[in-house]
C-alpha cells in the first residue's frame, strides 16, 4: 500500500511513518516543517526505498494537486495539524488556517484525485483527530467518550479539530469520498516535541527546574503510547469500515499529578539525584483557561471490530519514554532553542 502521510515529521506522524515503512508500505511524507516538526524524527527510515519526503504545506492547494498526481497514493493518513492547546489560546489564527482550511484543501485535492482516477474502491482518506473535540467528562469512571458522544470543544485547538472532523464527514456524505476517522486520547512517547507535559517534566527534572502542575493537578487524561497509536492507525486505514469513526485510547487514566509523580519515580530509579527526589521540584502554577477536567476513551468499537488493544500500561510506556530521552539528548537539545519552547504559553485569555 502506498500511503500519503501529512505531518509525517511531527510526533504522531513520524511514528506512523516509521512503522509503515518497517512493515513494507511505501510512504510519502508531506510536511511543511513548522516549529514542531523535525526530520530527525524519520531519520531511521529516511534512506529506505519505501520512503519519500515532500516539503509542502496543506494550505497550498496547487502543491497538493501535484503531489497526488505524481505519487498516486492508495490512501491518505491526514495528521498535519497545529496541536498545542496553550499555543491555540495565544494565537488561534494558525489553528483555523491549518486545521480547518488545510483539511478542506486536503479533502478537495483527494476528491479530485479519486474522481479523476475512476473512484477506485480501495482508496481511503483517514482523518486523525483528538478526543478533545468531545469536551470534558465528569469524574465518574463509568462515563467515557464513545463515538456517539456529542461534540463540545472548549479551546481554539479542539474547536478547529471538531470543525475538521465535520468537514470530513460532510465530504463522505455529500461527495461519497471514502473516509475513516479516528479520535485518540493523549499521546506520549519517543520524539515528543518538548512543549507537552511528559517531555516538559522529563527535561525540566533533568535540568533541575520546577515541574509545573496546572491548578491542583486533578485533571485526568487517558494516556496512549504513541507507537501503540501508530499501530492502531495503520489497522484502521486498512480495515476500518468506510464512514466510520474509531476512538483509540490507552486504557490508562491518570491525573496529571499522578502522571508527574510516576515520572519522578522513574527518573529517581534511572538517573537518581545526588540529594532528594525529583518530586521535590513539583510546583503548582495557575491553571490553563478553560482546562477540561477529564478525558477518557471507551475503546470498545476498535477492540471488538478490529481486534486492537494497547500493548503497554502507562507505567511501562513512561519508563520506555524516559529511557529514550536519556539516550537521545542530542535530539532534544537541538529543539530547545525553537520559538516558545520552555516558556509558559496560553495565559492571555
Amino acid at each position: 500500500m502506498k500511503l500519503l502521510v501529512t505531518g509525517g515529521a511531527g510526533f504522531i506522524g513520524s511514528a506512523v511513518v516509521r512503522l509503515a515503512v518497517a512493515r513494507g508500505h511505501d510512504v510519502v511524507n508531506l510536511d511543511a516543517l513548522t516549529y514542531a516538526a523535525c526530520l530527525d524524527n524519520v531519520a531511521p527510515v529516511a534512506d529506505s526505498n519505501h520512503y519519500t519526503f515532500e516539503h509542502a504545506d496543506i494550505r497550498d492547494r496547487a502543491a497538493l494537486d501535484r503531489i497526488f498526481a505524481e505519487h498516486k497514493p492508495d490512501a491518505v493518513m491526514h495528521l498535519a495539524a497545529e496541536s498545542h492547546v496553550d499555543r491555540s489560546i495565544d494565537g488561534p489564527g494558525d489553528f483555523i488556517e491549518t486545521n480547518i482550511s488545510g483539511t478542506f484543501n486536503m479533502l478537495e485535492a483527494a476528491r479530485k484525485y479519486w474522481v479523476e482516477n475512476g473512484r477506485p474502491d480501495g482508496f481511503r482518506f483517514h482523518h486523525i483527530s483528538t478526543d478533545e473535540v468531545f469536551g470534558s467528562l465528569p469524574a465518574d469512571p463509568e462515563v467515557q467518550f464513545t463515538e456517539d458522544t456529542p461534540y463540545d470543544p472548549r479551546s481554539p485547538y479542539s474547536a478547529s479539530k471538531a470543525s475538521s472532523d465535520h468537514l470530513v464527514r460532510a465530504w463522505h456524505e455529500t461527495y461519497g469520498l471514502p473516509v475513516v476517522l479516528t479520535n485518540c486520547s493523549n499521546n506520549y512517547g519517543p520524539y515528543h516535541f518538548p512543549e507537552k507535559l511528559v517531555p516538559v517534566i522529563i527535561l525540566n527534572a533533568l535540568a533541575g527546574k520546577p515541574l509545573p502542575i496546572y491548578g491542583d493537578g486533578s485533571n485526568i487524561r487517558d494516556w496512549l503510547y504513541v507507537e501503540d497509536h501508530a499501530d492502531a492507525l495503520l489497522l484502521v486505514v486498512q480495515n476500518g469500515v468506510l464512514g466510520r469513526c474509531y476512538n483509540i485510547g490507552g486504557e490508562n487514566e491518570r491525573t496529571n499529578l499522578e502522571l508527574v509523580t510516576t515520572l519522578c519515580g522513574i527518573l529517581d530509579d534511572l538517573r537518581p539525584k545526588a540529594n532528594g527526589t525529583y518530586a521535590d521540584q513539583i510546583t503548582y502554577v495557575a491553571d490553563r483557561p478553560g482546562h477540561d477536567a477529564r478525558y477518557a476513551i471507551d475503546p470498545t468499537r476498535i477492540r471488538e471490530e478490529l481486534g486492537w488493544r494497547p500493548s503497554v500500561t502507562v507505567e511501562e510506556g513512561l519508563r520506555k519514554t524516559v529511557q529514550w530521552y536519556l539516550d537521545n539528548e542530542s535530539w532534544w537539545r537541538a529543539l530547545q532553542t525553537r520559538e516558545g519552547v520552555g516558556k509558559r504559553l496560553g495565559v492571555k485569555a
